[in-house]
């Protein structure tokens, strides 16, 4: 779904970092996974880290990605 979501709401306009874009009429959104409200309220706080490292670096949030970070 998020795929789905980035691309209708891409279209047109321009994407930022950390699931962030601007649509066609100049809105922003952010599209966040849910896995990554999970991810983030993990009590390792390590894993925490490396998640939010992960996600800083990315402009669409990929899930295997997140989750490969907090894998370590």
């Amino acid at each position: 779904e998020v795929d789905r979501l980035w691309e209708a709401l891409s279209d047109g306009g321009n994407v930022e970092q950390c699931g962030w874009l601007r649509d066609r009429w100049g809105l922003s959104w952010q599209i966040v996974p849910r896995r990554l409200a999970e991810l983030m309220s993990d009590p390792d706080s390590q894993k925490v880290r490396r998640v939010t490292e992960a996600m800083l670096q990315m402009v669409k949030l990929d899930i295997a990605g997140l989750e490969a970070a907090a894998r370590g």
